[in-house]
């Protein structure tokens, strides 16, 4: 009987084989990197213009809200209100299809949204937002 107990307490270092797991894990990992797929993110689709040299110099209009809201067009505040009157002004005393729109980083959403609503009646003109910091 001593004997049976000494054979029992002298197999208390059996270790686990690790192998098998390790496949398991290659394997999920190689399932993963196979099955994974990747979305191209779309963006804005942009035309650059030719480039031609131009003999005369081009006129372009130019406005940009402030970080107190304040629209400024070509450089002079003026009122929301009166922003289109000034684009029309402008456009009879000028040839010019391009409105370079810059609001700062700061101006609110709804700015933005009021001059873009002002500039849309005018079919012919295009417009390049960009961004203002003084």
């Amino acid at each position: 009987m001593r004997r049976r107990k000494n054979k029992l307490l002298s197999n208390d270092d059996a270790s686990v084989d690790m192998t098998p797991m390790l496949d398991i894990v290659f394997i999920m990992l190689i399932f993963f990197i196979v099955t994974t797929s990747f979305v191209k993110e779309s963006g804005f689709i942009i035309d650059k213009p030719k480039s031609a040299k131009a003999t005369t110099k081009a006129v372009n209009i130019s406005i940009h809200i402030d970080q107190h809201n304040i629209i400024h067009f070509n450089n002079r505040p003026v009122d929301i209100e009166l922003l289109s009157a000034q684009i029309e002004f402008f456009l009879a005393e000028n040839a010019t299809k391009n409105v370079l729109f810059r609001p700062h980083e700061n101006t609110t959403y709804q700015s933005v949204v009021n001059v873009l609503d002002k500039i849309k009646p005018f079919k012919n003109l295009k417009i390049s937002i960009g961004t203002y910091k003084p």
